[in-house]
């Protein structure tokens, strides 16, 4: 584990794990919202010390401090790129799964791709919001996960004296059927580590965003990764990866993972799936 400050002066948490040992490019790999880097505990034992891989606990996550302040996803994607300026990263592959890969659109609508080689896109809708200017089509492209009034009353609820079953009750949804019981009794306690001051905010920016106007500029190889048994749609992915230009959709089927966390139920076709896109010319 190492540590950084950012210009706002936020500690944050990173793990790298060093020089690979083929010279490919470090893959730097980005959570979820309310959840930690430890989410990628297999990618990071399996696919180093051949790749170097680096995560990162985001701001008010894990062990990285818990500011009041800076709870936007344009914020998250300046934390990244310092997090790139620290170690010296030019360029690298870049990995984002749910909130992570808004981070990383942010990034690129920011900064351009200049930075990027390979981009993969782990289960994240366009816009999570569904808003009344968007018509029915638009809705279901975008993979829209709630309207503004479930999303108002999603963050009450989490900010509430019943806040953390309220939030363990949000990521089951993210389950289809009944997850196994050591996956999901790691993700349970993992979601305890961001306070309700900087999740909610959080939440409501991160859901409040719409990506596709990004999409058609990610001018780097790019792979999408869908699930069937995801609460997000693999249509909404489709959507994606027709937006990218050149990009490549990958759906993990019912039987090889059934939920939004396809790294962690299935690790070896997770892994698999990425090594094979990442070790490309």
């Amino acid at each position: 584990m190492g540590t950084f400050t950012t210009n706002d002066g936020v500690e944050l948490t990173y793990r790298d794990s060093g020089p690979g040992e083929d010279g490919s490019a470090p893959l730097v790999m980005l959570h979820g919202w309310g959840q930690t880097q430890a989410m990628f505990r297999h990618q990071f034992e399996l696919l180093a010390p051949r790749r170097r891989v680096v995560t990162l606990d985001q701001r008010g996550h894990g062990l990285s401090a818990k500011p009041h302040h800076g709870y936007r996803i344009a914020r998250l994607a300046r934390d990244a790129e310092q997090l790139l300026d620290h170690l010296g990263l030019d360029r690298a592959d870049v990995l984002g799964w749910s909130m992570g890969v808004s981070v990383w659109w942010s990034f690129v609508d920011q900064n351009g791709t200049g930075r990027i080689r390979r981009f993969v896109a782990v289960d994240q809708p366009a816009a999570v919001a569904a808003v009344p200017w968007m018509s029915a089509g638009e809705q279901a492209d975008s993979g829209a996960i709630f309207d503004v009034g479930a999303l108002v009353a999603l963050g009450e609820s989490l900010h509430g004296p019943q806040g953390g079953t309220a939030g363990r009750d949000f990521v089951r949804s993210m389950f289809s059927g009944e997850p196994d019981p050591a996956v999901w009794a790691f993700v349970e306690q993992e979601i305890r580590s961001t306070p309700a001051y900087a999740g909610v905010p959080l939440l409501w920016d991160h859901c409040a965003q719409d990506w596709r106007d990004v999409l058609p500029r990610l001018d780097v190889p790019t792979l999408v990764l869908a699930c069937d048994g995801s609460h997000v749609s693999v249509g909404s992915q489709r959507f994606i990866a027709e937006q990218v230009p050149d990009a490549e959709l990958h759906v993990f089927s019912d039987d090889v993972a059934s939920s939004h966390f396809p790294f962690l139920e299935n690790p070896k076709a997770f892994n698999t799936v990425v090594e094979e896109f990442l070790d490309r010319p």
